[in-house]
């Protein structure tokens, strides 16, 4: 049987030398210098041969098959040309001289550089992404990780667990899955924004997929990857055209009313709504622009097959109980006029973006905000403008309350701060309202008698 020979140790990279403890099972060899390292090989071996020496051996000689040209290695080392040295000759030859490491690196960093590194098992990245959306994003194509880093190499990892639940998205696009009951798991799953944003995901949304436990300090177990949005493979529903890119024509099939309401028969007939319009409230302050909108809300409430999504965008605290109380739907968002624009603009985008993904998808809904006179104007005039009617598809309807029309709105309503102020219902001035093509909602015969009526009120203001 072969021996080592400390000669034939000493002229061995590192790396072999840590090989060759791993093979005699020597505890804590990487923290031991060279020198301390080759005694205790040699020790561990006996120094005179035995199954510890044939094991070391072999080691040996499975890291010089790598270096083929050169030649045995002698008692004294020969002479060889200066030339510059690698990282990990450099850091084996300062700690075995006693020599202080370069400036800024630890003793585990120059070991790790004399250390090759191992191959990342299946399932692992070799690097994690910067965006931690995108870390989760990717996870599909990785599978699962090991249960813990200490496993066994050959250890089996446990399966994916899938979970199922509806969504809730938040306020930074990212949003919370709540598990069915017959899961068991006892928390909400995230689901990153990136996911929500790739798969068209809405609040309501019934999704499955396969989750992973949490990781060092997060809070809660995240969904690897969306697999199901409401009974259809995620691949399928992310693969349909975007909502902006979806053809588009003008309303034509009008939102009955059914109002004894002055004000509201006046726009029923005067100045018709209809799915997929574009309505701006206008009127100065104390015009009744907010409580107009209510009561639009109260009366289309009843509309079969029509979702109604409400934002509150800076309104009084005092009109928020109003609101509860005139119609039967929830705010989806609610601040009040002490909120600044930018969270303004933020909820009425989150609002409009989750009710577009589902206008695309062929449902039909009503966006109503008060106001958006604090909402940054290029936030507003986005929320106005995602209102469509799609052909062969789905609505989206947006109606808001403003101080002045923005420009391209389909339907103005406009009302008389004066006329509000004494009585004289309706409150609607006629001159300054008015549908655009009204006559594809009511018919020519109606479309005429607006016309007609629009005349008589400029001659008699005239």
């Amino acid at each position: 049987m072969s021996v080592l020979d400390r000669s034939d140790l000493e002229a061995s990279p590192l790396a072999d030398l840590h090989a060759i403890a791993g093979q005699l099972g020597l505890d804590g060899y990487r923290r031991l210098r060279k020198a301390e390292l080759i005694d205790s090989i040699l020790e561990r071996g006996g120094g005179g041969g035995g199954e510890g020496a044939g094991a070391g051996e072999s080691a040996l000689a499975a890291g010089e098959e790598e270096a083929e040209a050169e030649s045995a290695p002698s008692p004294r080392r020969r002479r060889l040309p200066r030339r510059r040295r690698s990282g990990e000759e450099e850091g084996a030859q300062s700690r075995e001289r006693g020599l202080p490491r370069r400036r800024g690196r630890s003793e585990d960093e120059e070991e790790a550089e004399a250390t090759p590194p191992p191959r990342p098992r299946r399932g692992q990245r070799a690097a994690a992404p910067a965006d931690e959306d995108e870390a989760v994003a990717q996870a599909p194509r990785e599978g699962p990780r090991p249960a813990s880093s200490g496993s066994a190499p050959g250890a089996r990892r446990a399966p994916e667990r899938t979970v199922e639940g509806v969504v809730e998205l938040l306020g930074n696009g990212s949003a919370f899955l709540r598990p069915d009951e017959s899961f068991e798991i006892g928390e909400d799953v995230y689901v990153s924004a990136a996911q929500v944003r790739r798969c068209e995901i809405a609040s309501g949304d019934r999704v499955s997929g396969p989750m992973r436990p949490a990781r060092g300090s997060e809070r809660h177990p995240s969904l690897v990857r969306v697999e199901t949005i409401n009974g259809e493979s995620a691949e399928a529903v992310a693969s349909r055209p975007r909502f902006d890119s979806l053809p588009a024509a003008f309303p034509s099939e009008r939102l009955a009313l059914g109002s004894e309401d002055p004000t509201l028969k006046a726009i029923e007939w005067l100045t018709p709504i209809g799915r997929g319009s574009r309505v701006a409230i206008v009127g100065a302050a104390r015009s009744g622009k907010t409580e107009t909108l209510r009561r639009l809300i109260a009366a289309i409430a009843g509309t079969q097959g029509l979702q109604i999504n409400l934002v509150l965008a800076g309104a009084r605290p005092e009109e928020l109980r109003d609101w509860q109380q005139a119609v039967p739907v929830e705010p989806v968002a609610a601040l009040t006029l002490a909120a600044g624009p930018d969270a303004q603009g933020q909820a009425v985008e989150r609002v409009v973006e989750a009710a577009k993904r589902l206008a695309a998808r062929g449902e039909h809904l009503l966006l109503a905000i008060d106001n958006l006179d604090g909402v940054p104007p290029h936030i507003a005039r986005r929320a106005l403008a995602a209102a469509r009617n799609i052909l062969d598809g789905g609505s989206l309807t947006v109606i808001a309350t403003a101080s002045e029309p923005f420009g391209g709105e389909t339907t103005v309503i406009a009302l008389d701060a004066l006329r509000t102020s004494t009585g004289r219902l309706p409150a609607l001035d006629l001159l300054s309202s008015g549908t655009l093509k009204a006559e594809l909602l009511v018919g020519e015969e109606s479309a005429a008698e607006i016309v007609k009526a629009r005349a008589e009120a400029a001659s008699t203001r005239g």
